[in-house]
């Protein structure tokens, strides 16, 4: 039997664990788990409910040869090419207009830009929806409001004009987002170093080139690394655009949204799997290379 002051050492030595328990209990039954469990079946056929067997890379050599997971794949490195080429540039030209000290009610600029951000992904989808209608869109009738007679432009039924759509209501979404990232590093560069520029002759061009671009650069490589991994988890906005997330003709079929198609439209979680872990491995491919080519401009 303890006594006392055993039971009390007992239960110091046990409280750390009973204190992290929930924890561990909760990360290893919705993350572990499940990742192990993805491993396996990506590695595996469900042709029956309950029924699991091992095919070894059946389903990656399929994924290989699979026209529609590559015009996935073409798709969302299109959407991500596009969406990084408009987004860090707008986002850096907002940060610099409002990190002016001559742009009036700047605080509030700031957070009218910001405030997109903290809209759902979801209500932005449905909202772009109203904004892009045919008929009675606000698009079509700004538009119109130039040209005299509103135009019916298609923007959610032409493949062309669906990606630009999915484009504007993204751009729409995280611009404010890389600015206040951007804004930020704009304001912990050194000032000291414009004014020893500006005695020595530099313009603004070459200010910027040579003292902006160099102090804010760890910053907008942080934010192309995490534009590239947003990019290919795009999944939200054309799945709510359109029915079934894939647009007129396929045009805005991403991975994910052919992974959701696959595990819940299909019934096949061994092949979504697969793509899952495909997209990880492309990821992670991406986010090295990335990190290998900044190391390689700052030394």
């Amino acid at each position: 039997m303890l006594d006392r002051r055993g039971l009390w050492k007992l239960q110091a030595k046990a409280a750390p664990y009973l204190f992290v328990a929930p924890f561990v209990v909760l990360f290893l039954s919705f993350m572990v788990y499940p990742l192990l469990r993805s491993i396996m079946l990506s590695f595996s056929a469900t042709p029956a409910p309950g029924v699991v067997k091992f095919t070894g890379l059946a389903n990656y050599a399929y994924l290989m040869r699979d026209p529609a997971f590559w015009q996935a794949v073409e798709n969302t490195a299109i959407y991500s090419v596009a969406f990084l080429s408009i987004q860090l540039p707008l986002a850096l030209l907002l940060a610099i207009l409002l990190n002016s000290k001559h742009v009036w009610f700047r605080n509030f600029f700031r957070f009218a830009f910001f405030s997109t951000h903290l809209v759902g992904t979801v209500f932005v989808a449905v909202l772009f929806t109203q904004i892009l209608n045919t008929r009675s869109g606000l698009l079509n009738k700004s538009i119109g409001f130039f040209l005299g007679a509103t135009p019916q432009i298609n923007w959610l039924g032409d493949p062309v004009l669906a990606r630009i759509s999915v484009l504007l209501a993204w751009l729409w979404l995280s611009i404010g987002y890389a600015m206040i990232y951007l804004l930020a590093s704009l304001q912990s560069v050194d000032q000291e170093l414009y004014e020893a520029a500006s005695v020595d002759g530099a313009g603004r061009f070459g200010q910027f080139w040579h003292i902006t671009i160099p102090g804010i650069r760890p910053v907008l490589l942080f934010m192309l690394l995490v534009g590239v991994i947003g990019s290919f988890q795009l999944f939200e906005l054309p799945y709510v655009l359109f029915p079934g997330g894939t647009g007129p003709g396929g045009a805005d079929l991403t991975i994910v949204a052919y992974l959701y198609r696959n595990a819940f439209s299909a019934g096949n979680l061994a092949y979504a799997s697969a793509i899952g872990w495909t997209l990880v491995l492309m990821l992670l491919l991406l986010s090295a290379l990335q990190l290998k080519l900044s190391m390689r401009r700052t030394q």
